[in-house]
């Protein structure tokens, strides 16, 4: 059984482990910002929430899932820091002013849709609603979680794309994360992946043809840009102009996991193996598609 939570003592600890290849041999990086499970024990004591419900929000395992990418020349970002602790796919500073106990500063993104949603860089609740905190917090901690797990991980993220730019003439990132299992079935059908690309504004159409392929061929079933056609990191990083694109990849977590239990299936070794099949001819094929 996996353990129910990490407790961890940032700061102190590592907020993004990369992972490299011997040599980076494709324009591709992934990055995992979601499956982060090291939760700091002040943290904890402040939650009004047991150790599984503040573990749903996370992309559990993800990280995991794409661990090969450096065996195929990619490097591979993972926050360590869990999602409900610091949300690095949002802007830096979405914050909901119920959650503090004095004014925020005026430049403070109050009026997002997602700090509405309680679910800001700080997030009031976690994914199935519930609040999060005993009480309210001081602004002083979200600049510190800031500091020490946001600008670390784009800090990172940002180099990682600019050496591979630099390297190759143009970078593509792909920004993996997983669904739950209502989100899978969606409005319409069931769907294995979900790809977003903003609506074909954040990557080039052949680069999410080309995964929607791969994925397909392996038997699964793939929807664009609904109901996710990417978030912050995929929109703030996928500048095709300049020759940087973005694809967010969404997995169904009911194919790999329990999500109640937070726990991996005994199917989780063949979707690992199967990501492990896109990864490896994603990166055989990416330089068809798109260039300089």
């Amino acid at each position: 059984m996996d353990m129910p939570i990490e407790p961890a003592a940032l700061p102190g600890a590592t907020p993004v482990i990369i992972s490299r290849p011997a040599e980076q041999t494709v324009p591709v990086v992934f990055a995992s910002p979601h499956s982060g499970r090291d939760y700091p024990a002040a943290f904890l004591a402040a939650s009004r929430l047991d150790a599984l419900a503040l573990r749903r929000s996370e992309d559990s395992f993800v990280d995991e899932l794409f661990a090969a990418a450096p065996a195929y020349g990619a490097p591979l970002l993972a926050a360590t820091f869990p999602r409900a602790f610091c949300d690095v796919n949002r802007e830096p500073w979405e914050l909901d002013p119920a959650m503090f106990d004095g004014d925020l500063p005026a430049w403070v993104n109050t009026g997002s849709s997602r700090v509405a949603a309680g679910l800001g860089t700080l997030a009031r609740v976690v994914a199935s609603g519930e609040a999060i905190y005993r009480g309210k917090l001081p602004f002083a901690e979200a600049e510190r979680r800031v500091r020490d797990c946001w600008q670390p991980f784009h800090a990172a993220l940002a180099a990682a794309i600019e050496e591979t730019r630099t390297r190759f003439g143009y970078c593509l990132l792909i920004d993996c994360h997983s669904m739950p299992s209502h989100a899978a079935h969606g409005r319409n059908a069931k769907a294995d992946f979900v790809l977003g690309d903003a609506h074909g504004t954040a990557c080039t159409p052949r680069a999410t043809r080309l995964a929607e392929r791969l994925l397909t061929d392996q038997g699964y079933t793939v929807r664009r840009n609904e109901p996710y056609a990417g978030g912050y990191i995929t929109r703030t990083y996928g500048r095709p102009r300049e020759r940087v694109h973005a694809l967010q990849i969404e997995i169904a977590r009911e194919l790999y996991m329990d999500e109640v239990r937070i726990e991996r299936l005994p199917g989780f070794a063949v979707v690992q193996a199967c990501v492990t099949g896109f990864v490896a001819a994603f990166a055989s094929q990416v330089g068809t598609i798109t260039g300089p």
